[in-house]
Formats: structure tokens, sequence, C-alpha cells
């Protein structure tokens, strides 16, 4: 990989960034009463997209908010102008990943309508959103964001609402752990303006379109585990090259698990909790491929898991697949609404570098290190990862620099390779620490069980 094309500086990225942090800072203040501060913020994105099929609209939108009669359609119209300048540095940014690894892309596949969906839930999700535009974050209170809870209790049930519903969900809980908005000290102007812009497009009739799918038979072959861990939810998104049985070119693809959890399992339990139905996480903690047989599959090349159509390979390592399939492999298609730069994860392999100060020096330069993202539910350390000859990694555009989560590292023991896999534990341990774990979890889990029953009993 050409190391020094990711530290060089993308064109007009950095132009695109500042017009959306403009208009985040809009966000923050509130439209209700808009003053100059909030006019000049608009007429930045304005002048942003001037040069887009959005240029009309945009303006327009720009025009009422700053003078603070704007309604839904002019909140959308400013929602999309701030998607559009993040998908544009987007596919800067994956433009240059790709470059880098030489690796080729999968074109966008075309898009086909939805289920349809009721439009009068979907009208209230757009008035509640625009409501939070008009007050800002600085302006939230607790009946305004309670103003969500409806909405999306009528959405749950329908499952073509559910995404837009979770989100709506997710989005109120942290605003609702931040009021009074006039008394906070920070504002992630960033992420609340990422989830109310993603949040409003998803209610346009539409927007929302179905990703085709097709089936995956051929071998699997596990390059690493990223686990996200909340309070009260987990996720297991495993990446993988797929080799095709019909010969043709292989593939990077992803096969996810979530589940609920209470905050009272962390660590290695968290597992337990992903294990049932996924049975890819006993392959990866064995070291093992897996034969797929019809396995349902995404133009974006995420794998629809179904332990039916899967059985355990011979073994596999998954360092060893990186050195020999990983640069070969085509990276998938990008969906429109995907288009984030926060959503970049690029398998990587990695070699010949020194770690020091947070910082992956290679011969053609540094990458940042992205420590904070490395499971406590495995064996990969920073420590581990400092003393290291080779890693496979996600490669990640954050805070407007790229920087490397590993997932395996390889390390000389004795002079001996020795390999550490943050999904090592995944199917199951005889790690001390991550043992004593997967104990307090099972025992946290079995009393929350026992309790719950007893409730629905009463």
């Amino acid at each position: 990989m050409r190391t020094d094309l990711l530290t060089e500086p993308i064109d007009g990225v950095a132009e695109a960034l500042a017009a959306v942090t403009a208009f985040d800072r809009v966000l923050a203040a509130g439209l209700v009463r808009p003053g100059p501060a909030q006019a000049a913020g608009l007429a930045e994105l304005t002048t942003a997209v001037g040069g887009s099929p959005l240029a009309e609209a945009v303006a327009a939108a720009a025009e009422k908010a700053a003078a603070g009669t704007a309604a839904d359609d002019e909140f959308t119209a400013l929602a999309a102008a701030r998607t559009a300048l993040l998908g544009a540095v987007h596919d800067a940014v994956l433009a240059r990943v790709d470059e880098a690894t030489g690796r080729t892309r999968e074109p966008a596949p075309e898009s086909v309508p939805g289920a349809p969906r009721p439009a009068n839930l979907l009208s209230a999700a757009r008035s509640w959103l625009c409501d939070l535009a008009r007050a800002g974050w600085q302006g939230l209170d607790h009946e305004l964001v309670a103003g969500a809870g409806p909405v999306v209790s009528a959405m749950l049930p329908d499952p073509a609402l559910r995404r837009l519903a979770l989100l709506l969900d997710g989005f109120a809980a942290e605003l609702a752990a931040s009021c009074p908005g006039a008394t906070l000290e920070r504002i992630p102007l960033r992420r609340w303006a990422d989830l109310w812009s993603r949040a409003l497009l998803l209610t346009v009739p539409g927007a929302d379109t179905a990703v085709p799918t097709g089936t995956a038979t051929g071998r699997l072959l596990p390059l690493g585990v990223d686990l996200h861990e909340h309070a009260t939810a987990a996720q297991a998104q495993v990446h993988a090259v797929f080799e095709p049985s019909d010969g043709s070119a292989p593939r990077l693809v992803r096969a996810s698990a979530a589940a609920p959890k209470p905050d009272t399992v962390v660590g290695a339990g968290v597992w337990q909790l992903l294990r049932p139905g996924f049975g890819l996480l006993a392959a990866v903690g064995e070291g093992r491929a897996m034969e797929l047989t019809g396995m349902p599959i995404t133009a974006e090349g995420d794998l629809l898991w179904d332990d039916a159509l899967a059985r355990p390979g011979e073994p596999a390592d998954a360092l060893a697949t990186a050195r020999v399939a990983l640069a070969a492999a085509t990276a998938p298609a990008v969906a429109p609404l995907d288009r984030h730069p926060a959503r970049i994860a690029v398998p990587v392999l990695l070699a010949d570098y020194a770690v020091k100060d947070g910082e992956l020096t290679t011969a053609g330069g540094q990458l940042r290190l992205l420590a904070d993202r490395l499971p406590t539910a495995g064996p990969v350390t920073p420590e581990a990862v400092a003393g290291s000859a080779a890693c496979i990694a996600l490669l990640r555009w954050d805070a407007e620099e790229f920087g490397v989560q590993p997932l395996a590292v390889e390390a000389l023991v004795r002079r001996k390779p020795v390999a550490l896999h943050a999904g090592a534990w995944a199917g199951g341990t005889t790690d001390k620490a991550g043992a004593r774990a997967e104990k307090a979890a099972t025992e946290a889990v079995a009393v929350l069980r026992e309790r719950a029953g007893r409730l629905l009993r009463k």
C-alpha cells in the first residue's frame, strides 16, 4: 500500500467540510429567530453547492431559513445539501484509498423502489425534526425531545419503518440525556447534525430505496472482527474475502450480527450475546474458512447471514489470507445514503512499520493509530500493536485524517511469529481474563432472564 498518498491533502475536502461545519453551527443556534451568524452559515452552504443540481432549491431554502420562515421542504433541502457535501468528501477520500491500495471497486447498482411507507408517520417524523432545527441544540428541552416518543412507537411495528424508528429513538435518547441544551458546555456538532440530516432524508418517500440482493456460493475467508459496543447494544461485523465457486474475482464482503445487551455485560461477555444464529464467530475464533451455499448478499457486499447456508471449512489464517488474496479482492459499491466519510472502513495489510506516540510509521509516512477502537473483548491491545511487525487493519478517515484500526497483529516472540486477533475470543476462550468476563456475563444474563420471567408471570 502506498502510504504516501494517504498523507497528502485531497483537493476540495477542506472547503467542503468548512461549509458543513458552518451549517452545523446554524443548527446549534437554531432557526426560530435567525441572526446574522445563521444567515452567514446558510450562505456558506449555498455557495458550496452552487454548481450542483441542488443549487436553486438550496438557495431558496436558505433565504427562507434566514428569514425564519422555513417549512419542512426547506429544511429537507438544506439537509440534502449537507448530505451531498459529505457524500462528495466520502467519494474523494475513497478514491484516494483505492489509489493507495490499487484496488478496483464495483460500480454502484441501480436502485429499486423500497416498500411503500405510511405518509402520515413520515410527515410526523419530519415535523419533529424540523422543530428541532428551529429550536437548535441550545434550545433543547424535555418537552421538545419527548415529541419523538409517539412517532417512534407508531413506527416500530412496521418493518419498513423500523430503520428510521430506531434512528429517531437513539437520537432522541441522546438529546434527552443532554437537556436542557442551554446548559451544555460542549455540543457534538457533527454527530447531531449527521443524525438529524440522515433522519430527515429518510422521511422523504423513495429516499430509502431497497438494495438489490443476489446469492453467494463459495469460500469465505475471514480477515477480522470489528466490534461495536454501547451501553444497551452490541454489533460484531466480520470483514472477509469471498472467493466465488464459479472462479470469478474475489470480493471484499461483510457479515454482521447485533444484539441488545444490559449495561452489566461488558468485555468478552458480549460475545455470548452475539453467537446465537451467527456461527461465523466460531469460525473466526477457530481460524477457519466457511463454505457458503446460496447465502443472500447485497450489492454493497453485506452477507445476510443464515447459519443454515454455511458450514465450517478448512483452517484459514487471516494474515495468510491478507497476504495472498486481499490485494486482488474487489471492493463493494456504496449506497447513496451511506456515502459519509465516517463509514469508511477498508481492510488493508501493513508491514515493516514502527509504532511510537500513537503513530504508525511506514516508509511512506505516518498513520494515526486508532487505539480507542480496539475492543476490550479480545487480546489485541495498544501494547501488542506496538510490538508487532505486521497487521491487518481497517483504514479509516477520522478527524479529517487517515488512521488505522488493527484487527489482527503479528509479532515475534522468541523469534517465532505469533498472531493475535481482535476476534480471537469470539467463539469462546481459555484466556483467564476472557473466561472470567464470560462467566460474569452468563450470571448477569441469567439473573436478568429470571427477573424478566418473574415480571411476565405477574
